[in-house]
């Protein structure tokens, strides 16, 4: 596919957040609209990068390595527990989850009462006080798109779709495993992200365009890697 840059007018913006590992929706217009009128052209170049393009049609976009597996990190762990949390604690409420997680919002003052109520659950996730919890969990959630925050309350947007999928996946096999009794303890698995805080890495592989090579490269400097070895394929 040959590429027309000049119709790419948002694509130093839309890298450098998809690269970071965060979730473009509807509640970035410009981003948005601009990624699903040449969605194919972004997919062909950042797929030059080692990056898959991914539209959820539910209306988000995101990146997952391409070329190496990524190594489960802290970040994404912690997302999947506290989503976890989060069904539970409104269940028992009364309140429906998949309402309040599907656009729906959580006030800051309910964390208190979720963290003394989980308390041996969120240790396993290193989080012990409220700070804690606000600065490794709900500003990371804020600040990969799964969020907003505003006056104290905390609204969850399309791409929380991404930590419910597991949940409703864990919860069938979960079932499945009671009706043939099973007694084997079932793996909770969590949706890949880009953890800027975590020192994993991606895992070597044995892959001659494996990415390792490229750890240290900055947005700016990938970037226009990706775009020259696209026009060079194009010439």
């Amino acid at each position: 596919m040959h590429l027309d840059l000049s119709e790419l007018s948002h694509l130093a913006p839309i890298f450098r957040e998809l690269f970071k590992g965060y979730h473009v929706s509807r509640r970035d217009p410009e981003l948005y609209a601009q990624l699903s009128n040449f969605q194919d052209q972004y997919r062909t170049l950042f797929k030059a990068l080692g990056f898959e393009l991914v539209c959820d049609t539910r209306g988000f976009y995101y990146f997952v390595p391409d070329l190496a597996a990524a190594a489960v990190n802290k970040t994404a762990q912690r997302l999947a527990l506290f989503t976890f949390i989060l069904v539970e604690h409104l269940a028992d409420q009364g309140r429906d989850p998949i309402a309040v997680l599907d656009g729906g919002s959580l006030g800051r003052d309910e964390l208190p009462s979720l963290l003394e109520k989980y308390r041996d659950l969120f240790i396993q996730a290193e989080v012990q006080t409220q700070d804690e919890l606000e600065e490794k969990i709900m500003r990371r959630m804020t600040q990969l798109g799964f969020a907003s925050e505003e006056n104290g309350i905390y609204r969850f947007l399309p791409p929380m779709h991404r930590f419910l999928d597991v949940c409703l996946s864990v919860q069938q096999d979960r079932d499945l495993a009671a009706s043939l009794h099973s007694v084997l303890p079932l793996p909770v698995p969590v949706p890949v992200l880009i953890d800027d805080d975590s020192d994993e890495k991606l895992l070597q592989t044995d892959d001659p365009l494996d990415l390792a090579e490229f750890e240290d490269e900055s947005e700016e400097d990938a970037l226009a890697r990706a775009i020259a070895e696209e026009q060079e394929l194009d010439a």
